[in-house]
């Protein structure tokens, strides 16, 4: 195995290169932008706000990670020269990820029209107007709406009322390819689709599951609540099939002491399951638990459903069955049932290494399940936590950016407005882009992200996005989806304000349900719009005598008021910008065991072990530490020994029965692509191997779960094809 003994999370050189990246921004623009009444731009654990732009919910100060800075450093860049966009597309297409992000920001209007090879800017007039024709000129059932989780509650609402009011329900968010599988599978658990608990009750936990998950890279403040408990006599257990060492120790730079002695030790066992046999490894210690006499059997018959039907399922699965579906041996699996046993108040948290399966919504329950088994779900400093990614992406869910409104919202919306809206299901992501490739789409709106860096089977996803005659771009910054699957159509491409540059306050909600007001005001760029602004201005033009009245929606507050009197939960929103308080979303936190189902119980699911083929590698897409979903900050991960981005991490012995070696050029291949690969020895169970998202997604295939209809970016069956000479 790689020895990563050495590496340590966080540190003396994290601090550093902070300094160095505020240094680069200039100290008096780093200082405005970080410490503003913003929320934090970066990921859904949420900072910033009315507490101010370094301190979170808990007034802890400060709360600020590299994450946060390097998010800052992209907003603050002058705009592009003009002179960038005399250059063909070839030219732009043969830049990286990081020199795209690095090229500054977009500070002009953009078109490319139909069968040329270039960009050229044009004036707001021009853009909005040709915007409209395009759009008026397409029926809207062949179009599709797509926002990430970057923008604000209010644009997101406009988003979505746009294009229901326009006539489609083809409106969807960038959940579809990360977290929908967490929010089906809470949903037939626990009865609701985000997490259980608030911030606060990850102070009084005694045990934390790390399940799925590289928080030291991903989610930096989590670890300090990770340290925390383990300073408290708690535990931290981690399964995930990579030993990442900023989870085995992180210096955690807000912590003097942390830093003195050289790091702190996060976690207190580490499990390393299979690639994709998650499942057998819950199912394995619920099977533990209930041998043990561990369960919490009150919790069970006063607050659960479907217990027995479960605990029928788990007896029926033999040991011999569960250790080799996993490769984690009965007494270790036994060890983590005694030490969940010990706890008092466990909290499960988990990322997209448990949702990017075909089986993600079966993970998903699986966790719910064990939760539910020793009644930690419906009480104080305990319960189940997603790790989102995008700062508002729960937000956008939240407000109705989704092919399918729940029948009350909807109506409410209907009468609000005075319009009927579409009633045929709209389509999710993947089903978005099958249907451009098939060529049964005319016009999208992407407003912020990156759907063509995010989508699996990249040669698919050119031929889809280029298959789309009108292409409409909302983004701050310029990324390879900007150059990269284009096709012969137009695309016309609008620079929008960042957040802390808003006109008018916005909205943003966290992973905890957690929703801040963001001021806004700063002026950096002369020539760039709100979101709401520029749907606004294309509402009115696309649809004069509507009565929902678009341009008035640049006043926020309107916004505000339409979401408390639509959105169940959102009441506190209508005079957030008065009152200045910042709330979290009703009946969401789980303080008793209240749960959100038909009959107010908590459901045990049966989750059949899925068939796995183990003849080939099974490969897992994953991100850097200087990395951020497909933002690339940094092209060396110095959290994983320095490696590039093309590297593919293995089991040494698997390396040996390759009859490759440390730094070999090789050709990875799947079913559907070929990528040349540098070889990297790795902590990793035999048979899985690890790679760069969204360089990887060349091998990834487009099946989805059924259920939620996510690709399966983490179990990719893969193979080393050829060794280049």
């Amino acid at each position: 195995m790689a020895d990563t003994s050495h590496i340590v999370g966080g540190g003396p050189k994290k601090v550093l290169y902070t300094l160095a990246t505020i240094a680069r921004m200039g100290v008096g623009k780093a200082g405005k932008a970080l410490t503003a009444k913003n929320a934090c731009k970066a990921c859904a654990y949420g900072m910033g706000g009315q507490r101010g732009g370094m301190t979170n919910e808990l007034n802890e100060f400060p709360s600020v990670c590299n994450k946060s800075v390097q998010a800052q450093s992209t907003d603050i860049q002058p705009a592009i020269p003009h002179e960038v966009f005399a250059h063909p597309l070839t030219d732009l297409q043969e830049l990286s990820g990081r020199e795209m992000e690095h090229l500054g920001r977009l500070g002009t209007p953009l078109f490319k029209r139909a069968g040329t090879d270039r960009f050229e800017p044009v004036d707001w007039e021009f853009a909005i107007s040709h915007a409209v024709g395009k759009l008026k000129a397409t029926d809207p059932k062949r179009s599709f709406f797509y926002s990430s989780g970057r923008s604000s509650n209010e644009a997101g609402f406009i988003f979505q009322l746009l294009a229901r009011a326009y006539g489609t329900n083809n409106v969807n968010n960038c959940s579809y390819y990360c977290h929908q599988a967490t929010s089906e599978g809470l949903a037939t658990t626990i009865g609701k689709a985000t997490s259980s608990v608030e911030l606060e009750d990850l102070t009084g936990a005694d045990l934390i599951f790390v399940i799925g998950a590289n928080p030291s890279s991903n989610h930096p403040r989590f670890i300090h609540m990770l340290k925390n408990c383990r300073e408290r006599g708690g535990q931290v257990i981690v399964i995930n099939p990579a030993k990442e060492p900023g989870l085995v120790k992180f210096a955690v730079p807000k912590s003097p002491s942390s830093m003195l002695k050289g790091g702190s030790e996060i976690a207190s066992d580490y499990v390393q399951p299979r690639i994709g046999s998650d499942i057998a490894l819950m199912k394995g210690v619920a099977k533990a638990v209930l041998e043990l006499g561990l369960a919490d059997t009150g919790f069970i018959v006063a607050h659960s459903s479907g217990f027995e039907t479960f605990h029928g399922d788990i007896d029926a699965l033999s040991w011999e069955t569960i250790v080799e579906a996993c490769g984690i041996s009965r007494i270790e699996i036994e060890h983590i049932a005694r030490q969940y046993g010990r706890a008092k108040h466990a909290v499960f948290a988990w990322g997209m290494g448990m949702t990017h399966h075909i089986h993600g919504v079966a993970n998903v329950e699986a966790i719910a399940n064990l939760a539910m088994l020793r009644g930690m779900v419906g009480k104080r400093f305990a319960g189940l936590l997603p790790l989102r990614g995008h700062s508002n992406v729960q937000g956008i869910g939240t407000i109705g950016v989704k092919p399918v409104l729940a029948k009350d919202v909807l109506e409410k919306m209907e009468a609000a407005f005075g319009v009927k809206f579409p009633e045929e299901k709209g389509f999710d992501t993947m089903a978005c882009l099958k249907a451009a490739e098939a060529g049964d789409v005319d016009s999208a709106v992407i407003m912020g992200g990156n759907l063509w860096g995010a989508t699996p089977d990249t040669a698919f996803a050119s031929r889809a996005m280029g298959a789309i005659g009108f292409k409409l771009f909302l983004t701050t910054t310029l990324n390879m989806g900007h150059v990269h699957g284009l096709g012969d159509g137009e695309v016309m491409i609008l620079p929008v304000t960042a957040r802390d540059e808003e006109w008018e306050p916005t909205t943003q909600e966290s992973m905890f349900n957690y929703v801040r007001l963001s001021d806004g005001g700063i002026r950096r760029l002369d020539n760039v719009r709100p979101e709401s602004w520029i749907l606004g201005e294309i509402g009115q033009g696309l649809m004069p005598n509507s009565p929902i009245q678009f341009k008035a929606f640049s006043a926020h507050s309107k916004v505000r008021d339409a979401i408390a009197n639509i959105v169940p939960g959102m009441e506190e929103l209508a005079d957030i910008d008065v009152a200045k308080r910042e709330f979290h979303i009703k009946s969401r936190v789980m303080h008793t065991p209240e749960f959100g189902t038909l009959d107010g119980k908590a459901h045990f699911v049966v989750t059949p072990l899925p068939v796995l083929q183990r003849e080939r590698l099974t490969l897992a897409t994953m991100r850097s530490e200087g990395q951020f979903n497909t933002i690339i900050y940094e092209e060396k991960d110095s959290y994983r020994g320095g490696a590039g981005r093309h590297a593919v991490f293995l089991n040494g012995e698997d390396m040996a029965a390759f009859g490759v070696s440390e730094g070999q050029s090789v050709t990875l291949a799947s079913d559907v692509g070929r990528m040349t690969a540098v070889v990297t020895l790795f902590d990793l169970p035999r048979g899985s191997a690890m790679a760069y998202y969204p360089e990887a997604n060349i091998l990834v295939g487009t099946e989805v779960d059924p259920r939620s209809k996510t690709p399966a970016f983490k179990s990719v069956p893969v193979w080393i094809e050829t060794l280049p000479a």
